[in-house]
């Protein structure tokens, strides 16, 4: 890629995970939608997905490193087991799917970094986060502008320092 026009010399993808009409699960989107505005000039490519299982790896084929953000609900150990068996493709964990693209040659991110706020509500229908997960999507957005500098992705310092986060 041409360093030179500011693209960057690896493929860099954020996604953001969620669905904006249950509460606080679009906080991913959310800040994908800011940093996709803020990031627009970088080479950085951001999308939004409310999609898991198999089809991540669609999200992530083709990129040298990658930044997921998602909303995460409190786990217990128990919990956190991947999945063994999958009734649908939707049912298998990232894990499985990246070892499964893996395993037919998909060429995915050898670095993978994860963000997640913890969620208050996830069940009710609205368009609105609650105040506790709106109030940490600015430091959500401001460590995914630190990774990228800490991977010296092209043009992001320029464009974090210039800019400020509105919500």
């Amino acid at each position: 890629m041409n360093v030179a026009a500011g693209e960057p010399t690896e493929r860099v993808v954020i996604v953001g995970l969620g669905n904006p009409l249950l509460t606080d699960d679009a906080v991913g989107v959310r800040a994908a939608e800011i940093l996709a505005s803020r990031l627009a000039t970088t080479g950085v490519d951001v999308v939004q997905s409310a999609w898991g299982g198999i089809r991540f790896v669609d999200l992530l084929a083709g990129y040298d490193r990658a930044i997921i953000l998602d909303a995460i609900d409190r786990l217990t150990p128990d919990q956190a087991i991947p999945t063994l068996r999958a009734v649908s493709y939707h049912d298998v964990s990232l894990g499985a799917a990246m070892a499964l693209g893996r395993t037919l040659d998909i060429p995915l991110p050898a670095d993978i970094v994860f963000f997640a706020v913890e969620t208050t509500e996830t069940r009710v229908f609205s368009e609105v986060m609650t105040p506790a997960v709106a109030a940490a999507l600015p430091e959500l957005v401001r460590r995914v502008e630190a990774q990228l500098m800490q991977w010296n992705v092209v043009g992001v310092q320029t464009c974090t320092k210039q800019e400020s986060l509105s919500t």
